[in-house]
């Protein structure tokens, strides 16, 4: 039989990467290029708004959840499974709440600490430059600077006067009508997060049995083969995300902890703001140092100006341990993305969906990349170019669990 000619060894990769960011851009535009499906999504998600913060805190607690619950079985028979049930998803909500709680007793003391210094030091700042600019022997001397200072001085007066007289004062109403509509959406945000820690409490306690109902729902329409493969790639997703964002939350509160300990090392101003601020941030890959570096730096900038200088050089430092040795350690190659790939999904995702999308970015990605290799691994077991796939591994070294994927799919 004639060999069918050679095609580049990098058509696998170079189809999984393009169909993913097809997929991507076709589901960008199902969502915001329809106006009456974009609006029947964004009606629906509000009503179902304390339903997804109850299943966003249920997943997040559940390895903790889990872990109680393991630990409650070593003391409680088995035959008291309702009882360890419950206790075990208390403990869990119990231990939320308290995280949520020691955080807001750390940051709102030290944000109002924070925002009072800065006002008093940028008006001493003020005032000392006033006092030194009137003290200045070349300036005191100099009757054109000081009328221009003088000229300065009364033309602000006279434009803030004007700016409160004609725009500020006409404004009050659409800004206490803001400040209403701020409110109220402050409230419903409330009755959101308080309706769904109930529903949280419902999932947790629930979960095992809502997935049984699922796979009985899953298998009773597809068929067994198809439903296999489904039930696979729901539990790698379940991996993707599980592992990704809880390790990324682990990582980014010792980043967290680590920069408090320099910051009172150092003597930074603002010390445990400044460190929630890098933490915080860092939760985001790739761009999170950057973003949270910024206002950080800024906040000692007002304070002490040479700090801020020093507080650049610790945070490098410190973005260098945690890309090089804490966060591989945690994390390893959670997704199997290359940078490029990381890159692209954050900048997609992040501007769909603002900072949640930045954060879950990354996983989604990885769950349609993944996806779209197993559909082209499909289609060249199908069409019998398995030595392309083989050729690609030994040029780019691609995972291990792609190398076994042909023979899976064979067995299929």
């Amino acid at each position: 039989m004639e060999k069918k000619p050679h095609v580049k060894p990098y058509v696998y990769g170079m189809l999984a990467g393009f169909g993913a960011i097809s997929l991507s851009i076709v589901f960008f535009f199902l969502i915001y290029r329809f106006d009456g499906f974009g609006d029947a999504i964004s009606t629906l998600t509000g009503i179902l708004m304390p339903f997804i913060y109850g299943t966003v805190i249920a997943y997040l607690l559940k390895p903790v959840c889990n872990t109680i619950e393991g630990f409650l079985r070593r003391f409680i028979p088995e035959k008291m499974s309702g009882l360890i049930n419950v206790l075990s998803v208390t403990f869990t909500i119990l231990f939320g709440l308290l995280i949520v709680y020691a955080l807001i007793m750390m940051i709102v003391p030290q944000l109002i600490t924070s925002v009072t210094t800065l006002y008093y030091t940028a008006q001493a700042n003020i005032t000392k430059f006033i006092n030194w600019a009137s003290h200045v022997e070349f300036i005191e001397n100099n009757e054109q600077i000081m009328r221009l200072l003088n000229s300065a001085y009364n033309t602000l007066h006279t434009n803030l006067d004007t700016w409160v007289k004609n725009t500020l004062l006409p404004s009050m109403q659409n800004i206490v009508s803001g400040a209403a509509v701020g409110v109220l959406n402050v409230v419903v945000v409330a009755k959101n997060l308080v309706i769904g820690i109930i529903v949280a409490v419902y999932v947790l306690g629930s979960r095992k049995r809502f997935v049984q109902q699922a796979k009985l729902v899953l298998y009773s329409i597809f068929k067994p083969h198809w439903a296999q493969l489904i039930t696979e790639e729901a539990l790698y997703a379940d991996r993707m995300f599980g592992g990704f964002i809880n390790g990324k939350i682990m990582d980014s509160a010792i980043i967290g902890v680590l920069c408090y300990i320099g910051c009172l090392i150092f003597r930074f101003p603002s010390a445990l703001l400044v460190s929630v601020i890098i933490g915080v941030t860092n939760v985001i890959p790739f761009f999170g140092p950057f973003i949270g570096a910024i206002p950080a730096t800024l906040l000692i900038l007002i304070q002490n100006p040479i700090k801020a200088l020093w507080f650049v050089l610790f945070v490098l430092v410190l973005q260098q341990l945690d890309g090089n040795i804490i966060g591989p350690k945690i994390l390893g190659n959670t997704t199997g993305l290359s940078s490029f790939w990381v890159l692209f999904a954050i900048l997609l995702f992040g501007g769909l969906w603002g900072f949640v999308g930045m954060i879950i970015g990354v996983p989604l990605f990885a769950v349609i990349y993944d996806i779209l290799k197993k559909l082209v691994i499909h289609g060249l077991h199908r069409h019998d170019e398995l030595e392309l796939l083989q050729d690609y591994h030994d040029s780019f070294g691609d995972p291990a669990d792609d190398a076994a994927a042909p023979q899976s799919t064979e067995n299929h």
